[in-house]
């Protein structure tokens, strides 16, 4: 059966705290697991959660701060280390190559895995599948910053009262759906479209036109909200987004599930984020994230 979830494995802005980790989200996707921006103690993070090294397909960083990308040189070791039977692509910001190569040598140890390294240097996709494509965007931030896109090709439903209509049934079913016609029925004559699904990852940023570009028409949009509104020339100053500007974006690019997350030390009310976010107008599905939530992306519509 296929899984379609957000695993939260860290919440925490520029450091840790008591309650919340580092960086670190993983994506399952069917039967892939994307993870993003694994900061400092991931590798403990997914043993808590449930995650192991072979759920691994690809890493995506957004940007070589620490929070964002310190617990690469576990996971990659990790990954080396369990022998992973596939092959795991890194997307990262080809202007932090040293970074990463740095991190990916960190130590030594043996290489057992083809870990296979795709930077990223400008917008556009950087993966096709056939399952899915998974795009960038240049975000706004002191340091080059990329947020990430996954996006599911439409589909078509069949619709059962068309094809009685038309006495369709059984292997002719399928034949329609190979060819697109069938005994002058066409494909769209008796289905609909079935819209994909689409996720983006929105880290560190200023409000900027990747933002929106991300975020338009996403089932699930998870996005840094590192200050509240009160301190809004805080985050313009460092590059990050408040509460209410990340629910502004939510609700202007149609997104259906937001999930906050990213949060400075500063805060110990996790509600208010929430309430900043409804004053903002976002009435969709609203998530605070906490270290270790799993999280489903919405059903179809």
């Amino acid at each position: 059966m296929s899984v379609r979830e957000l695993v939260v494995l860290g919440t925490a802005s520029q450091v840790p705290t008591r309650h919340r980790n580092h960086n670190g989200y993983l994506l399952r996707w069917d039967g892939e697991g994307i993870l993003f921006d694994p900061g400092e103690g991931t590798q403990r993070q997914m043993l808590r959660a449930g995650v192991a090294a072979h759920d691994l397909n690809r890493i995506c960083v957004t940007h070589f701060h620490g929070d964002h990308s310190l617990g690469l040189a576990g996971v990659i070791q990790r990954i080396n280390l369990d022998k992973v039977p596939h092959p795991v692509t890194a997307h990262y910001p080809l202007s932090g190559q040293r970074f990463f190569d740095r991190l990916r040598y960190a130590t030594a140890y043996r290489e057992t895995v083809d870990l296979a390294q795709a930077p990223v240097s400008e917008d556009g996709v950087v993966a096709d599948t056939g399952g899915y494509t998974l795009e960038t965007a240049r975000l706004s931030h002191p340091v080059e910053s990329y947020g990430y896109r996954l996006v599911e090709p439409d589909g078509r439903r069949m619709l059962p009262e068309r094809l009685a209509a038309h006495g369709i049934k059984g292997p002719d079913v399928g034949r329609l759906q190979r060819d697109g016609v069938f005994g002058g029925v066409s494909l769209a004559d008796v289905s609909e479209v079935r819209r994909g699904q689409r996720f983006a990852f929105v880290m560190d940023t200023r409000l900027c036109d990747g933002v929106y570009a991300l975020a338009d028409g996403c089932d699930m949009l998870v996005i840094e909200s590192t200050f509240l509104d009160d301190d809004v020339e805080l985050a313009v100053e460092h590059g990050h987004l408040t509460a209410g500007q990340a629910a502004r974006v939510a609700l202007e690019c149609g997104v259906r599930h937001l999930v906050l997350t990213h949060f400075s030390q500063r805060y110990s009310e996790p509600d208010e984020f929430e309430r900043q976010a409804r004053d903002a107008g976002f009435d969709g599905e609203l998530t605070v994230a906490y270290d270790l939530l799993r999280v489903p992306l919405p059903k179809r519509r």
